[in-house]
């Protein structure tokens, strides 16, 4: 079912405006108080966290708007809870002292019997997701007959991963102001333009990427793993909703072995030395500061 320019349209803009109302009404009262939702980025300046919680807010009413159907809108809502809530859990509680790095860091924990943040987000956002995909997988195939147990089950699977996949990797990105923004609505453009199923749901990522670039790139905000989860947890059910099997079966591939590949590279480094990834990853932020260390936990 494909949506309709006038509503993606309304999408993006009920997200974009929902995300910048509710990081203005947070800064008013930041629960907890502003010192919870301040970090140091990479240049060792204080930035807020505030635009995380926004963008998951902007992101679930333009998913609403956008929703080619009330199985997507569940779907693409169910997705972006998980990614918000786990990402807003390891940005907030996370034991600085005993911080483990990268996937699979936080694997090795689990294995020793540590629950981390990270751990937690990662079994919670790939629970998320697979009931994201479930809701998301119809029953029935495109002729009305009933589809075997386990074609829904491998499709199901397939996609849920998706998901998760597209949610850490958008988090992976989340290194430099406005990189993770600049992705997501790169990557979510062409689906909302192109009007398929998933489109409203693009449209509404674009919107919330537009809303919070400027404070990014300021270096007035990031995203956290609140936000960048959340985005992209929402930008893997709009392909969900969107995209055949095999095009959902090779980003997957894509989007694991970009995964297992930041464990060893960093992304920093291979964008500094690409010329056109360079240019457009230092499109308006401030001049870099000096190389230092690329790590961040997923």
């Amino acid at each position: 079912m494909s949506v309709g320019m006038g509503q993606r349209l309304a999408a993006a803009l009920a997200a974009s405006g929902a995300t910048l109302a509710v990081r203005g009404a947070l800064d008013e009262d930041p629960p907890g108080g502003s010192r919870r939702w301040t970090r140091m980025n990479h240049r060792g300046e204080p930035v807020s966290l505030l635009s995380g919680p926004a963008a998951a807010v902007g992101l679930l009413a333009g998913g609403v708007i956008g929703a080619s159907s009330a199985r997507g809108a569940v779907a693409t809502g169910l997705a972006t809870t998980a990614g918000a809530t786990f990402g807003l859990i390891d940005d907030l509680a996370e034991d600085q002292d005993r911080r483990a790095k990268g996937l699979r860091g936080h694997l090795g924990a689990l294995r020793s019997g540590r629950l981390t943040t990270g751990a937690l987000k990662v079994l919670g956002i790939g629970a998320g997701a697979l009931a994201a995909a479930a809701v998301a997988t119809p029953l029935r195939s495109a002729d009305g007959s009933r589809r075997s147990a386990l074609g829904w089950t491998a499709d199901v699977a397939a996609s849920g991963a998706l998901i998760a996949a597209s949610a850490n990797l958008v988090n992976l990105l989340d290194l430099r102001p406005g990189r993770a923004l600049k992705a997501v609505a790169l990557a979510a453009a062409p689906m909302a333009v192109a009007g398929g199923a998933g489109a409203g749901t693009a449209a509404a990522v674009v919107g919330v990427a537009s809303a919070g670039l400027e404070a990014d790139l300021a270096e007035r905000d990031m995203l956290g793993d609140g936000g960048a989860n959340a985005l992209g947890a929402m930008l893997g059910a709009a392909v969900v909703l969107d995209a055949p099997r095999r095009v959902r079966l090779a980003l997957l591939a894509g989007a694991v072995g970009l995964t297992v590949a930041s464990e060893r590279v960093s992304f920093t480094q291979v964008i500094a030395r690409t010329p056109v990834l360079r240019e457009l990853d230092a499109w308006g932020r401030r001049p870099a500061a000096p190389a230092g260390d690329e790590s961040r936990p997923a």
